[in-house]
């Protein structure tokens, strides 16, 4: 009927409600500390440098096991870029994101979550990548004796060994740094609840989330 008031749906309701919250924590963040608002946007990059730095590492080693000499500028570029750019995207995705919709509550779930982002994507990304581009590599320019198609996999298990063996201490470090990094964001985020809109009750975002 004409003039019939229409209640929005549930899924409206939730759609309403969660960009609230997403523009109160928005409003909230840019009034925190600059050093807060810095390390909380920055601190994924702290995580990707490292990834990189595996990435490089990962890369030397496994062209020092197949005695590869050739085109060091074309398999670092890769391996300096991709780690990065794959560990920044993540984290937002992840940590960042859901933190600033009110999303990531559980400090527990949040490192968790960094420590999984620094062991996989900062660590052992890096290394599975410069696998296959060193492996091109060899191939292409017979650096290596290469085995036939019934022993492959049981030497590139041989090659990735040592490899894996020297970067085991980086994985242990990514995966501390990431369980760190993601705990003090989440310390942050704890910070922007704790800030009240004027002549607001400070528990009252709590509540809405």
């Amino acid at each position: 009927m004409a003039g019939e008031l229409i209640e929005p749906t549930s899924e409206k309701k939730v759609h309403i409600a969660s960009r609230d919250i997403s523009e109160i924590l928005k409003e909230r963040f840019e009034r925190l500390s600059a050093a807060d608002q810095s390390f909380f946007q920055s601190g994924s990059m702290f995580l990707a440098l490292n990834g990189s730095l595996c990435g490089l590492v990962a890369n030397s080693l496994f062209r020092r096991v197949l005695n590869i000499t050739q085109a060091r500028i074309v398999s670092a570029l890769p391996m300096a870029v991709l780690p990065f750019i794959t560990t920044v995207v993540t984290y937002e995705c992840l940590i960042n994101r859901p933190l600033m919709e009110g999303d990531l509550n559980c400090a527990t779930c949040a490192w968790i979550r960094g420590g999984v982002i620094g062991g996989v994507i900062g660590w052992f990304y890096p290394i599975f990548l410069a696998l296959p581009l060193n492996a091109a590599l060899a191939t292409r320019y017979l650096t290596t004796p290469m085995p036939g198609q019934e022993n492959m996999l049981r030497y590139w298990m041989m090659v990735c060994k040592p490899v894996y063996k020297k970067m085991k201490f980086a994985a242990i470090l990514q995966i501390a740094f990431g369980a760190y990094l993601t705990s003090k964001s989440h310390e942050i985020y704890i910070k922007m609840l704790q800030l009240p809109q004027p002549g607001e009750d400070p528990k009252e975002i709590k509540d809405k989330i």
